[in-house]
């Protein structure tokens, strides 16, 4: 059987495209229709929150040491996901990549959902998530998805989740293969 993919680009190259974005930095920045990467000013800032329309909150950096947003009530209005998250490169957040992805899609699927994913600056943790969601329903590489996420917003994911992310692109194309040959 003939291998119709090839292996994601080293990290450097990952890393090189980074910085490509050309941008002012904001506190938060659609990505996507109704898919915005945001930081810790935006999440902790209720009014903007609500004047923007947010439904659902996807906090990258939930109980992290630097968060000090984490005792914010959204009140009813806004779906709130916290995940446990340290932005070091030995971090395991592949295993958030599905879960993840599911509260956005899920999210973005619900009338009217709007939807913030944030961690302390919104460029690595919050980043990777949305790079993972991106490619496991939206269909893109990961090369794509970081292309597109970069016109929109400065992001820097550190070099061991670029690597998880490496993975995961070379599981959903392994999992397509397989499952168009049946």
């Amino acid at each position: 059987m003939k291998k119709l993919c090839r292996d994601p680009p080293p990290v450097q190259e990952l890393e090189a495209l980074l910085k490509n974005y050309k941008g002012v930095t904001h506190h938060v920045d659609e990505v996507i229709p109704n898919l915005y990467l945001g930081d810790i000013v935006i999440a902790s800032d209720k009014k903007k929150l609500k004047k923007m329309g947010f439904t659902h909150i996807l906090n990258a950096a939930h109980a992290s040491w630097e968060c000090t947003g984490d005792g914010i009530d959204y009140g009813p209005d806004i779906q709130y996901y916290g995940i446990t998250a340290e932005d070091c490169p030995e971090f395991n957040m592949s295993v958030y990549f599905n879960r993840g992805a599911q509260f956005i899609h899920q999210a973005l699927n619900t009338s009217s959902g709007k939807v913030l994913v944030h961690c302390i600056l919104g460029k690595s943790r919050s980043a990777t998530l949305v790079l993972a969601y991106l490619m496991i329903y939206q269909g893109y590489s990961l090369v794509d998805a970081i292309r597109h996420v970069s016109e929109h917003r400065c992001i820097a994911p550190n070099r061991g989740f670029l690597q998880q992310l490496q993975q995961l692109e070379m599981e959903l194309h392994h999992s397509f293969w397989r499952c168009s040959m049946l």
